[in-house]
């Protein structure tokens, strides 16, 4: 086999091992028995939330399982064909074959990656509030320059992206907005994005064409289930009312529908104008908000909260987890992880994945350290 074929080879054989340890391969093949057997319990269905919860578990364990297995057998096969190839100089087959080995040490690197998504509530769907900073026109039209990012990101992954809440900008741009964003692991993978965002350009709003720093912060906390008691004192609430911005015309909102809720005791304060009926509004809203009660309880147990809840306070200089440069040069770093990227155009339209991976990487070890050092 050629040099590229056995680097490639021992690539896999890395991520693979890596995932086998992660899921505890022994461990999970007998779980996985277990939940096949009592998915087959006729009585099963006679609690459907249980019933849901174990087929949730079944789902995604098994689509672990035999992601690991399926890499593992095409892996197998290629190799085959290459040294099938190699021996009768087909030098077409040998090409192609090591295109799909390349494919398929990228799927070994993202199924690695995504073994990393084991936190409490990693697989659920998420909210995501973008806010603008200090600096009017130019951080308005930064910050819905990050919600289209984030939202063209989620687009690419399958993601479905609905719009909660918008506060438009005097000028440009927005002063707030959250989304909810619903998939597999949407939380996992967006919870490392939460911080505050830098970028650095040419203003086009400045007629001297000058250089300006903008800022506008981003934060994530994932959707909570029933199943999950958040207990919330009515007292605690402030429930203000207002008429949902709209592009005008038929569409406008002529009734006070927008809901805003202030839960007094946090300073927690979510809001939602999706819906036409006040009713609805102010239900999708308290799911929200025990989703950020939710999210911070998560955060005091998590070793990564100290630094993700520095992140989230003043919006501007010292607290920003990522640059995008795009005037005099073009670079977007990540200032936790160092990763850096040449090629702004491409981030901003949503090309995220390496950020997230290493932000992922490095938060998961962070923890791991620290729960080596508590076990000492």
């Amino acid at each position: 086999m050629s040099a590229e074929t056995e680097a490639l080879n021992d690539q896999i054989k890395q991520s693979v091992a890596l995932l086998r340890r992660h899921l505890d391969w022994d461990v999970a093949i007998d779980r996985l028995a277990e939940l096949n057997n009592r998915a087959e319990d006729p009585d099963l269905w006679n609690d459907s939330e249980a019933a849901q919860k174990l087929m949730r578990e079944r789902t995604l364990l098994a689509s672990q399982i035999e992601g690991v297995q399926r890499l593992e057998a095409d892996v197998n096969d290629t190799l085959e064909l290459v040294e099938l190839a190699e021996m009768e100089g087909d030098s077409a087959v040998v090409a192609e074959a090591l295109a799909s080995l390349r494919a398929l040490a990228e799927e070994a690197k993202r199924r690695e990656t995504e073994s990393l998504l084991s936190g409490e509530a990693d697989s659920n769907d998420c909210y995501l509030e973008v806010n603008a900073g200090a600096g009017g026109t130019e951080a308005q039209d930064w910050a819905e320059m990050l919600l289209r990012m984030y939202t063209r990101w989620a687009e690419q992954h399958g993601y479905k992206v609905t719009m909660l809440e918008s506060s438009e900008g005097e000028q440009a741009g927005i002063k707030s907005a959250t989304i909810q964003v619903s998939g597999p692991n949407a939380y996992g993978w967006l919870k490392t994005e939460a911080g505050v965002h830098r970028l650095v350009r040419i203003s086009p709003f400045d007629a001297a064409a000058r250089r300006q720093t903008s800022f506008a912060s981003v934060w994530v906390y994932p959707v909570v289930d029933d199943s999950i008691e958040i207990e919330i004192n009515e007292a605690d609430l402030r429930v203000d009312t207002f008429r949902a911005s709209g592009a005008g015309g038929q569409h406008v909102n002529k009734t006070e529908s927008a809901i805003r809720i202030t839960h007094i005791p946090t300073g927690i304060v979510v809001a939602c104008q999706t819906d036409r009926s006040q009713h609805r509004n102010r239900a999708t809203a308290m799911t929200m908000l025990k989703a950020r009660m939710y999210e911070q309880e998560l955060q005091k147990r998590e070793a990564a909260a100290a630094q993700t809840e520095a992140n989230k306070t003043d919006i501007g200089w010292g607290h920003q987890i990522r640059s995008y440069v795009l005037a005099p040069y073009q670079l977007v770093k990540d200032l936790r992880t160092n990763v850096e990227k040449t090629n702004p155009d491409a981030i901003l339209d949503g090309d995220l994945d390496d950020f997230m991976a290493a932000a992922l990487a490095a938060r998961v070890g962070a923890t791991r350290s620290e729960a080596s050092a508590q076990a000492q």
